[in-house]
């Protein structure tokens, strides 16, 4: 009852900041009739709006629907998929701006500012010359499709729903979706199986990671985009968040595919892609009914997601512990000499005149009886731990950056003479280069269990992680090459670390630091 009281909340909390956003606009913007005055603003969905000669307006936005001036305008003129005309009459003292209709100026109309249309024709007499820029993009050709979607938008978005059966050019876009899905699931058979295992077993679970993936990604784009060095990790972000929701949305339809003809999780590639075209008709036939289609979208990206994101960690995790798991038990094993067989009985001799007495044989400690050496620590103990992931480290990298980019704007920025970004390079500098001398470390890396060492398990000294902190711009300045290296390189060395002899290792979490 918690999770549906806190979604309850949270859907009440998105109505009420809607209505209030709502009111906000009705409050600026301004709908009249009759004549116009200065100081008024005009706005038109979906109907004509003519501003006869003699008349005033601020400014005029109409959305589908034709314009006509010929009084003055003191502000800008914007249509949006709908055509305009200015007449001899017509003064606009702003620019005008049109999207996806055409224009038709007549001999004698005034733009004092800037022109510009985006996919329309435009009709201009040969005098006619704005007052700044004038920019023209696309054709007419341009314009007719961007005004085939407008149906879509009436009949479809505003109805709540994705599907309007009655357009023709939507079917293509769900044929193209229909093959990608399918293209998917083949090429990513078993990374799509275990996120409809994650749907299947954790529903709510991943119902909520991935509500919260959506809602950190927006903040930890900003805080990254903050720095020059945080710029070149936010491409891999939000490409890692797109292939996670569209790799999830394939799983969803699986899932539904496997609930609907009974198939379980050990289902051969035919029986997935059956099931994945069974699951992608389903949805779209919910898309196609008003109000739900815009909730059964937005429900499935958020399950996708959080399934994908999952099934992720949880691969990690298993990932990590046989390999940890598998070093300990076998290190005392290499090291302790392996049980010698015990010894024949000996046989007797017999011999004249002489006696022998037969030797009991001793029995050889067994294995278990062994003390094992003890664990290898210090420097050598740091050198043999098992290298950082690529992942581990970026996650490491994202938390310092946006620790050091809140501790500038919180405390620094206004103190600093200089621009920010050469102060927030700086600060970044000195921010690793200190904790890598001091600790061998970062706070990103206490997080994340790493370690900076020497190849043969030194720590880092003050000179090394200064040339370390330099080589690191040298593996960011070719768009972050360098740093991708480690997901090619045996030893998951990026090229600062080949420089400087060093390596990132996992360390357990109890390792002293």
């Amino acid at each position: 009852m918690n999770l549906f009281r806190k979604l309850a909340l949270a859907a009440t909390l998105s109505v009420i900041a809607w209505i209030s956003v709502a009111l906000v606009v009705a409050q600026n913007v301004r709908i009249d009739g009759g004549p116009f005055f200065h100081g008024r603003q005009v706005f038109r969905l979906w109907q004509n709006f003519d501003l006869r000669a003699g008349e005033t307006a601020q400014d005029v936005v109409v959305v589908s629907g034709s314009t006509t001036i010929s009084g003055r305008v003191e502000g800008d003129v914007v249509a949006v998929l709908g055509p305009v005309r200015l007449e001899p009459t017509a003064d606009v003292r702003g620019s005008v701006i049109v999207v996806g209709g055409d224009v038709t100026v007549v001999e004698g109309a005034k733009v004092e500012r800037d022109f510009m249309v985006f996919g329309g024709a435009s009709t201009l007499p040969p005098s006619f010359y704005p007052g700044h820029e004038h920019i023209e993009i696309g054709n007419a050709w341009m314009g007719a499709q961007l005004r085939a979607v407008v149906p879509w938008v009436t009949y479809g978005l505003l109805w709540g729903r994705l599907i309007v059966v009655s357009i023709g050019w939507v079917w293509w876009f769900v044929a193209i979706a229909l093959i990608l899905t399918m293209a998917i699931n083949l090429m990513l058979h078993s990374a799509v199986g275990h996120s409809a295992d994650t749907l299947a077993a954790r529903p709510a679970s991943a119902f909520m990671t991935g509500l919260l993936m959506l809602l950190l990604t927006g903040p930890v784009t900003l805080l990254l985009g903050a720095t020059i060095i945080g710029l070149a990790i936010v491409p891999f972000v939000l490409c890692a968040v797109f292939v996670a929701w569209i790799t999830g949305k394939v799983a969803v339809s699986r899932w539904i595919g496997r609930t609907i003809l009974g198939y379980g999780p050990d289902d051969t590639r035919q029986q997935a892609l059956l099931a994945v075209v069974v699951g992608f008709a389903s949805i779209c036939l919910l898309y196609a009914v008003p109000i739900v289609g815009l909730v059964t979208w937005a429900l499935v990206g958020v399950l996708g997601l959080g399934a994908a994101s999952l099934t992720v960690m949880s691969a990690l995790r298993r990932e990590r512990g046989p390999r940890r798991k598998a070093r300990k038990d076998s290190a005392p094993a290499e090291d302790a000499a392996p049980p010698l067989p015990p010894l024949p009985a000996a046989a007797p001799l017999e011999h004249p005149g002489m006696a022998f007495v037969q030797a009991e044989p001793q029995a050889m400690p067994a294995a278990a009886d062994v003390e094992p050496p003890p664990p290898i620590s210090g420097a050598a103990g740091l050198a043999l731990m098992t290298r950082a992931s690529f992942l581990d480290r970026v996650v490491a990298g994202v938390l310092d950056i946006a620790f050091v980019v809140f501790l500038f704007n919180a405390f620094l920025d206004r103190y600093l003479l200089v621009s920010d970004v050469e102060a927030q390079f700086v600060l970044l500098f000195a921010y690793f280069v200190t904790f890598w001398a001091w600790k061998g470390t970062t706070l990103g890396g206490i997080v994340c269990n790493l370690r900076v060492t020497r190849l043969n398990g030194a720590p880092l000294a003050g000179a090394d992680a200064v040339v370390r902190g330099l080589a690191s711009i040298f593996s960011f300045v070719p768009f972050g090459l360098g740093f991708l290296w480690i997901l090619r390189d045996p030893n998951q060395q990026a090229w600062h670390d080949t420089i400087t002899g060093t390596c990132v290792v996992k360390v357990p979490r109890d390792y002293p630091l």
